[in-house]
C-alpha cells in the first residue's frame, strides 16, 4: 500500500481551506494532516507536523507567505511549498520563488490542477504556469546579480546547456532529444546542476540562469 502524500494547508479564510481539504481528501493518495490560517501558525504546524507538502497562501495576517516559505522550507522536515495567489503573478512571485517555493497555484484553478501540482512538487519537479513564467522573467534584470555569474561558472559546458534548456521550457525529454541523449542522462546533468547551484528545482533554475544572463526574455 502506498504511503498518501501529507499535505499541509495554509489559507486565512477558512471556506476556502474547507473547500481545499475536500478536494485533497478526495483523493486515495493524499491526505490533510493539518491546517493554519496565518504564517506564523503555518511554520509551527510544518515542525509539528512534518508534511510533505504546504499549500500555502500569500496574503496572511501576521508574516506573509513568503517569509512563512523561508522559514518552512528551512525546517529540517524541509517540506516542499506551493504558493497560492489570487492573480497570475503578484508582487510576492518573484520574492517567494527566492525563498523557496517550488511553484505557484492560482486560487480559481481547477480542483484538478491542485491535485496535479501536489503530486508534481512532491515528486521533486516544480509547477509554474507559461504565463507566470514569462511576467516572472520580465522582472528579472539579466546578468546583473554576482552570485549567480559566479555559481553558473561552476557548471560543465553539457550542465550549463542543460540549464538553458530548462530556462527556455523544455522538458527532461524534449533536452534529451535536443543533445542527443537518454532522458536518463539528462536527470542526471538536472540533479547535478541543482546541486551545484545549491537550489531545489526547476523554477529557482530558470532564475539562476536569468540572472546570470544565459538566456533573455524573448529569445528563443
Amino acid at each position: 500500500m502506498v504511503t498518501p502524500i501529507r499535505v499541509l494547508l495554509v489559507e486565512d479564510q477558512g471556506l476556502v481551506r474547507a473547500g481545499f481539504r475536500m478536494v485533497v481528501e478526495s483523493q486515495d493518495d493524499l491526505t490533510v494532516v493539518g491546517e493554519a490560517g496565518d504564517g506564523l501558525s503555518a511554520v509551527r504546524e510544518a515542525e509539528r507536523l512534518g508534511p510533505d507538502v504546504v499549500v500555502m497562501d500569500v496574503r496572511m495576517p501576521g508574516i506573509d507567505g513568503v517569509e512563512a516559505t523561508r522559514r518552512t522550507v528551512a525546517l529540517e522536515c524541509s517540506p516542499r511549498v506551493i504558493m497560492l495567489t489570487t492573480y497570475d503573478l503578484d508582487e510576492y512571485a518573484l520574492a517567494a520563488i527566492r525563498a523557496g517555493a517550488s511553484g505557484f497555484l492560482l486560487k480559481d484553478a481547477p480542483p484538478e490542477e491542485m491535485l496535479a501540482a501536489i503530486r508534481t512538487v512532491h515528486a521533486g519537479d516544480a509547477v509554474l504556469a507559461a504565463s507566470t513564467t514569462r511576467r516572472l522573467l520580465e522582472h528579472l534584470a539579466p546578468g546583473e546579480d554576482a552570485a549567480a555569474v559566479q555559481a553558473v561558472a561552476a557548471l560543465t559546458e553539457r550542465e550549463r546547456e542543460v540549464l538553458i534548456a530548462i530556462a527556455r521550457g523544455r522538458s527532461n525529454a524534449e533536452i534529451a532529444e535536443q543533445l542527443t541523449v537518454s532522458p536518463g542522462t539528462v536527470k542526471t546533468h538536472v540533479s547535478n546542476l541543482l546541486a551545484k547551484l545549491g537550489i531545489r528545482d526547476r523554477v529557482q533554475a530558470v532564475v539562476v540562469a536569468y540572472e546570470a544572463g544565459l538566456v533573455r526574455p524573448g529569445r528563443p
